[in-house]
């Protein structure tokens, strides 16, 4: 599966020659042209990286990044940007970026930083945990309780998707195109069939932890919802 990069960049001319390479380089990228839109994609959707410019419209990278790390400590964040003091290259790594590279850069550098940083990132998430569910990714398998669960393939992506986007709503659409990676269907009841078969295969072993949001999709959360589950 190709590595999903957010590219939050106001200036439509380096935005474009950055998507086209990194797309070409294999990436899928989505673009961000001011703060407010790179928080909202940033608060609902996963990625592997972030490319962050620090001068934005509405809010600063710099914002966005303090904020962003009070959800997400894991996500690897590379700082583009024009600010070559040494005190603004510390501020931006003490508010959580993982890497710094000043404009103007070669793009084959852009390259190898996004390779190193997405290397650490898989090296970091070998293990994904939810109160006492775990999946070890390099093995992939999962228990809950220390208890091996038997998971079909495709029960097991279901897992992992939930467990990289913990107390968030999840649409259908988005559970169906990030795992199934196919459009969603809104007459099929395959999600619905996959998500009844791993809610039972969790709760031999403990609460339910898959809830249901009428009308919006599902969660990932200790606390029983007040929704009847379909």
């Amino acid at each position: 599966m190709s590595s999903r990069l957010l590219l939050v960049e106001d200036e439509d001319r380096i935005a474009d020659f950055l998507s086209r390479g990194l797309s070409e380089d294999g990436y899928v990228v989505v673009h961000a042209r001011d703060g407010i839109q790179a928080k909202s994609l940033l608060e609902v959707q996963s990625w592997d990286l972030v490319l962050l410019d620090w001068w934005l419209p509405q809010e600063d990278g710099l914002q966005v990044l303090q904020w962003f790390r009070q959800r997400d400590r894991r996500t690897p964040v590379l700082f583009l940007t024009a600010r070559d003091a040494v005190s603004e290259r510390v501020a931006g790594l003490d508010a959580g970026a993982d890497d710094y590279l000043t404009k103007p850069f070669s793009f084959d550098e852009l390259l190898a930083r996004v390779r190193a940083l997405l290397r650490r990132g898989q090296e970091s998430a070998v293990v994904l945990e939810y109160q006492n569910i775990r999946v070890q990714l390099t093995e992939q398998r999962a228990f809950r309780q220390n208890v091996p669960l038997e998971l079909t393939a495709k029960e097991l992506s279901l897992l992992i998707f939930f467990l990289r986007n913990p107390n968030r709503v999840l649409s259908r659409t988005r559970i169906y195109e990030s795992v199934w990676q196919t459009d969603f269907d809104g007459t099929s009841n395959t999600l619905e069939v996959h998500i009844k078969e791993l809610r039972r295969k969790l709760e031999e072993y403990g609460d339910r932890v898959i809830q249901t949001r009428r009308g919006r999709g599902y969660v990932l959360e200790s606390a029983q919802s007040s929704e009847t589950d379909l």
